[in-house]
């Protein structure tokens, strides 16, 4: 078992975190939210441990997430498992199922579809199998990124997360880009995410993490639940 996280700063520590604001109440926040948050991640990893056929639909989550709410995505991905269309509808059936459920529909449908025939056929090419050719988690997500329809550097990051192979990735949306801004980890919000500037903030978040002692995937969910109340995914 991963051991506690000793909370109580040290001079070093205040020395690494002089530049950043509300690291007390962060980490006493963490220290109140830790055990969900780590059961939450030792989760994922069991979800990574699992078959192509158990990946998949962590990997829809991903695609439909993609400026909806992760609820509404992972009760989308449920839809089309209970209706019997994750693994065999076509993206008309998948769009219908997903109308009213998420954003742009009929897109995530489409890119479904084409990651389904592609990697999760029968006799397909083996996607976790593809996966596991790669050193790190940067090089597979990059590999994700350019083999899998719908996939950028968030949700990539995302899914590997979600499989407990990047935890140390950082998911900007929204949620973490505002946290990021109020602990001064960030000087403003950026008005755009290019890759550049994408893994310039990541950094900036693993050097974060680093200061307050607490790992980037465990910041991420502790994020989240400020926003939504919850330690989701």
């Amino acid at each position: 078992m991963t051991p506690s996280i000793d909370h109580r700063p040290s001079l070093a520590d205040r020395s690494l975190t002089s530049g950043y604001r509300e690291v007390g109440a962060l980490r006493r926040e963490f220290a109140a939210k830790e055990q969900p948050i780590r059961e939450r991640l030792s989760e994922f990893r069991r979800i990574g441990e699992g078959t192509d056929r158990e990946l998949f639909p962590e990997l829809c989550f991903c695609l439909l997430a993609i400026q909806t709410k992760a609820r509404s995505s992972d009760d989308a991905v449920r839809a089309l498992i209970r209706e019997g269309l994750l693994w065999s509808g076509n993206a008309r059936s998948i769009a219908r199922s997903l109308h009213h459920r998420v954003r742009f529909h009929n897109h995530k449908a489409a890119y479904v579809v084409a990651a389904r025939n592609r990697w999760f056929s029968p006799g397909g090419a083996g996607f976790r199998s593809a996966m596991d050719v790669f050193l790190n988690p940067v090089e597979t997500r990059s590999w994700l990124v350019d083999e899998i329809e719908g996939l950028g550097l968030k949700e990539a990051s995302h899914f590997l997360r979600n499989i407990g192979r990047g935890e140390d990735l950082a998911i900007l949306d929204r949620h973490v880009l505002d946290n990021l801004l109020r602990h001064r980890v960030i000087g403003r919000l950026p008005t755009s995410l290019t890759p550049r500037r994408y893994l310039k903030i990541e950094a900036r978040m693993r050097v974060f993490a680093a200061a307050v002692r607490i790992p980037v995937a465990a910041l991420d969910l502790l994020f989240w639940s400020r926003e939504t109340g919850e330690i989701f995914k």
